[in-house]
């Protein structure tokens, strides 16, 4: 595991499982909640991917990161799907419970976004941050209301890996040979094209911690007489993000409701209207042949969704802010750390803090419910 200067691992043993965390050498363990900020990654991530933004923390504030079952350095135990993403969200709860912490501001990337408001939903919290989240409604399968397209959730779940990814995880494949490569899937879905960095090892050392055991990435499916072919199936990572499994809209009815920081890029590939990781969206521009057209699978307007539901949050009486960068994709974190950083401090009522520099403030599109 490559850690950056001043960051520290540990296991931390909780009733569940080993988890493994990151923190800042220095931190110190009595911070108060509203001063703890936990990091929660994505799929085909870990820890790692947050060093960065970590290091550049204020440092009377506590930062944590968290490895999910199954990737980084957390036992790689099994997943059980049919619990949407709960398996993930109660072993964040029991780690913090460990660390005594009874609550913290939660910030989760991509899958992580899911994590965090499904915490919300089973425990307090005291803001989240949602970085290029999973739509409140899961990952395929659905109309913009979140209703489902089939029964058995065609085209969504284990089925709708790429083998050959799988494999090279399996090989522990650090080239840029193909384009199913780790490496090549970070330089193409998850950030922008012209996105460059002198880290970019460990962030494919990141994307191969995942584990690819019976349980963990990315999970069973089974027959369908849906196009494509396939459904999601009841164990595994994807399988935990299925429409079937996975619905978080239930975040509009919290009280109280913690303020939301909604951050996103505009070029993101992955969790877009238009995802180029969406079996749908990947019929209709004749990548996957025989799609049945735009009644039977359109493509899930994820980016839409999120926004609708933030909406009715806000309209319940909640808070929140939407900030999309235009040329920055699924990564505001590494891509854009200056404006990512500021606006997380910003959710967490840290800004105007004397320590606490003026942002930058260009190429930032705000959107608020307000």
């Amino acid at each position: 595991m490559t850690l950056f200067d001043g960051i520290t691992a540990r296991l931390i043993d909780t009733p569940r499982l080993s988890v493994n965390i990151l923190e800042r050498a220095g931190d110190d363990p009595q911070t108060p909640p509203d001063r703890t900020v936990v990091f929660i990654h994505g799929n085909g991530s870990s820890s790692l991917f947050w060093q960065e933004i970590m290091q550049d923390l204020p440092h009377d504030l506590r930062a944590i990161a968290i490895d999910l079952r199954g990737y980084g350095g957390t036992e790689h135990a099994p997943i059980d799907a049919t619990r949407g993403v709960r398996d993930f969200s109660d072993d964040v709860y029991e780690t913090l419970q460990a660390l005594g912490i009874p609550s913290a501001h939660l910030v989760g990337w991509s899958m992580g976004g899911g994590v965090v408001m499904q915490y919300a939903l089973d425990h307090p919290a005291l803001s989240l941050t949602l970085q290029s989240p999973v739509s409140p409604y899961g990952f395929g399968g659905t109309r913009r209301d979140g209703s489902r397209l089939t029964d058995d959730d065609a085209g969504a779940g284990g089925g709708a890996a790429n083998p050959d990814f799988v494999q090279r995880l399996i090989d522990h494949d650090t080239s840029d040979e193909a384009p199913t490569s780790p490496r090549n899937v970070f330089r193409s879905g998850y950030v922008a094209p012209g996105y460059t960095t002198e880290h970019e090892d460990v962030w494919v050392e990141s994307i191969l911690s995942t584990s690819t055991a019976t349980g963990n990435y990315p999970g069973d499916s089974v027959d369908s007489e849906n196009w494509p072919g396939f459904g999601a199936g009841t164990v595994g990572v994807l399988n935990t993000m299925a429409p079937k499994h996975f619905n978080v809209s239930g975040i509009v009815d919290l009280d109280p409701k913690p303020p939301i920081l909604w951050i996103h890029g505009v070029a993101d590939a992955i969790v877009s209207d238009a995802s180029f990781y969406d079996y749908n969206h990947l019929g209709a521009l004749g990548i996957v042949p025989d799609w049945p057209g735009e009644e039977v699978a359109p493509a899930q307007q994820m980016v839409s969704q999120t926004r609708d539901v933030l909406e009715e949050y806000a309209a319940r009486g909640g808070e929140y802010r939407e900030i999309a960068l235009d040329d920055v994709g699924h990564s505001a974190h590494l891509e854009r750390p200056a404006e990512f950083r500021h606006a997380l401090l910003q959710v967490i009522g840290y800004v105007g803090h004397p320590s606490e520099p003026s942002p930058p403030t260009e190429a930032i599109i705000l959107r608020s419910a307000d």
